[in-house]
């Protein structure tokens, strides 16, 4: 796979969307497409901009063209995609979120959610085994939900959740508690006594914003995660590498994450 995109268009190409709001900072229509290409799919991925109240509509109007086949789902609207599917897998179906949308036969879609189990994977590549470790994550939307439910599925022996909106936080904390895997319980910035801190926020995009923990107290043996792609290194890893310690980017997630969505939009 090369670093150049080379397409072959025309009539027959099979179309998948990404949609967002915004979107015009997303890095994967590119990539995907080449993932497909390489799989030997005849297809590209297209980015499109949807505001949240016109997210149903665009999906009703989409669905009327019989070339697309795919929807990769961005920040805001994993959570209510999940309404525009008439299936789920199981993972999507305890969370209520999806980040992938697939056409079935009938012409509705089916919605699976790769996140967490990407995230999962990239820390695993990284040499972090999440099973018997005690996890703090930072933040409860739908990348961190679908996260938080792969660490529990990982072994997990504890796991903290902080988001500031306490609703979302406590009802993803109830949730995963129910399973009776691990003790789940609310978290706070405070990162002490954790081998694994998380962050599944966006905060760390821009320059002037701040932590989205007390990255003062971080030591060199917890291993750090984030998912943001862009900066590549966040202000929180950068701090977590000078610490000495192990660390996992959005990148790293990303490449897992791709693949992942690559091969459920792969027909037999």
């Amino acid at each position: 796979m090369t670093d150049k995109l080379s397409l072959s268009l025309d009539g027959a190409t099979r179309v998948h969307y990404i949609v967002g709001d915004p979107i015009a900072q997303v890095k994967s229509p590119a990539g995907v497409s080449l993932a497909l290409q390489a799989r030997g799919q005849h297809a590209l991925v297209v980015p499109a901009h949807v505001p949240p109240a016109e997210l149903a509509a665009w999906a009703r109007g989409v669905s009327l063209a019989r070339n697309v086949d795919g929807i990769i789902v961005t920040v805001p609207h994993k959570f209510a995609s999940f309404e525009l599917c008439s299936a789920h897998s199981e993972r999507a179906a305890f969370l209520h979120t999806v980040n992938v949308m697939r056409r079935l036969p009938d012409g509705s879609w089916y919605g699976d959610m790769f996140d967490g189990l990407g995230f999962v994977s990239a820390m695993q590549d990284r040499g972090c085994q999440p099973a018997g470790k005690k996890a703090l994550l930072v933040g409860a939307g739908g990348a961190g939900s679908a996260i938080a439910h792969a660490l529990v599925l990982a072994g997990v022996s504890e796991l903290a959740i902080h988001d500031e909106d306490t609703t979302r936080r406590q009802t993803l904390v109830n949730r995963l508690a129910g399973l009776g895997r691990c003790p789940v319980h609310d978290g706070s910035a405070d990162p002490s006594g954790f081998d694994i801190v998380l962050n599944a926020t966006p905060v760390g995009m821009k320059e002037s914003d701040p932590y989205p923990l007390d990255a003062s107290r971080l030591t060199g043996q917890m291993f750090v995660g984030c998912v943001i792609t862009q900066p590549a290194v966040t202000p929180l890893i950068a701090q977590a590498r000078s610490l000495g310690c192990a660390t996992m980017t959005g990148a790293d997630m990303f490449a897992r994450v791709r693949d992942l969505m690559v091969e459920f939009l792969s027909p037999p």
